[in-house]
């Protein structure tokens, strides 16, 4: 199985990715990608799921059953380096998207179950930090944390610059009832500065029966279902890339690569 799905020319919805548990192999997480045009319309149901709708970039008018957020938008490329506007809606609930600007949108979605409002998920409401040392430094936008209400969805943007690398030290969420960790699928979004730029993924166990490198290039999504996933960018181009997790235990828990936990002591980086 792949795990790198290539992006898409845009279809008539303008979708350019299209991942589901199905295609994934897995349970719990989908994902999609869309290239709006100004004053197209995007209308999506959520059935038995939960969606984020996170633009990447552009501006939008967003629609549920319920509630109405008009005019929303801010950033016109991910690369501005700002919080994005989102839009949490819950399960059994019709959206619909209005381009009022060419619209970059991810559609993050999983298991849906509670009953909670469709909500605006404003930039003020995304916690930003910065993460890492040395050449393992990365910007952090937490859209929907775990400590934000949801029934599945984890989402969050990363920023690493050229030359640096991000998800490291190597770390995994794939044991289930584990006091150490909780079982998260993963998928990674991928965007470059210039967009000619591509990176390098590696996916591995411990026992490395899973051990697939690859290089995602602009749009593309790599999938997680186990295992150790850094990410290293190359000279020359920025990295963004959006992460969606969702699993039977709504909470980040991990564990480090014991070989390479030694970057997050004081002993790195090496004078």
């Amino acid at each position: 199985m792949s795990f790198l799905a290539k992006a898409q020319q845009p279809d008539a919805s303008g979708r350019i990715q299209h991942v589901t548990p199905e295609s994934a192999g897995w349970r719990y997480v989908g994902f999609d990608a869309y290239l709006l045009k100004k004053g197209d319309t995007l209308r999506l149901s959520s059935g038995d799921k939960e969606l984020c709708l996170v633009l990447v970039a552009g501006l939008a008018s967003v629609k549920t059953r319920h509630a109405e957020f008009p005019g929303i938008g801010r950033r016109m490329s991910p690369f501005e380096r700002v919080p994005p506007y989102s839009v949490y809606v819950p399960h059994d609930d019709e959206v619909e998207i209005v381009a009022d600007s060419d619209l970059e949108l991810a559609v993050c979605n999983a298991p849906g179950k509670g009953n909670l409002p469709a909500r605006l998920i404003a930039p003020a409401d995304v916690g930003v930090e910065q993460r890492g040392k040395g050449r393992n430094q990365r910007l952090v936008h937490n859209i929907l944390p775990d400590d934000k209400p949801a029934d599945s969805l984890l989402v969050v943007e990363v920023y690493t610059n050229e030359g640096d690398t991000s998800s490291y030290p190597s770390h995994k969420h794939d044991e289930e009832n584990s006091d150490n960790e909780t079982y998260l699928e993963e998928t990674y979004y991928h965007r470059f500065d210039p967009e000619q730029g591509f990176a390098m993924q590696r996916v591995y166990t411990d026992d490395r029966s899973l051990d697939e490198c690859m290089a995602p290039y602009n749009r593309d999504v790599v999938t997680v279902p186990r295992g150790y996933h850094p990410v290293a960018t190359i000279a020359g181009y920025n990295n963004y890339y959006l992460n969606v997790m969702a699993g039977p235990v709504r909470l980040w828990k991990f564990t480090w690569e014991k070989d390479h936990a030694w970057v997050n002591s004081d002993s790195y980086p090496r004078g």
